[in-house]
């Protein structure tokens, strides 16, 4: 029968000091460049969706009224509509920074 391994505590005479990373500064550059490159990548792709995705939903939503109403106008008033929306909605996210 073996006695359970519990974890042993770091030793007393290890300083704080060797924990610290010991990469180059300029690697710690990259990595931020690199990370701020994809937020604002995934920021574009984010305003590309919001343009498509407006007028779709709001055109599909015209198109349902226009076949339950009998009308053939609502549908490009939903185009409009959601366009005007996603832009103002791109600009209220993006545009007031």
């Amino acid at each position: 029968m073996t006695t359970p391994q519990t974890p042993s505590a770091p030793e007393p005479d290890e300083s704080r000091e060797s924990a610290e990373p010991t990469t180059p500064p300029e690697v710690d550059a990259d990595e931020q460049l690199r990370a701020f490159n994809t937020r604002e990548q995934d920021s574009a792709w984010r305003a590309v969706a919001y343009l498509l995705t407006g007028p779709l939903v709001y055109g599909g939503l015209g198109a349902l009224a226009d076949h339950w109403l009998g009308t053939s106008w609502i549908v490009g008033a939903g185009i409009v509509g959601g366009m005007a929306l996603s832009l103002y909605l791109i600009w209220f996210r993006y545009g007031t920074h």
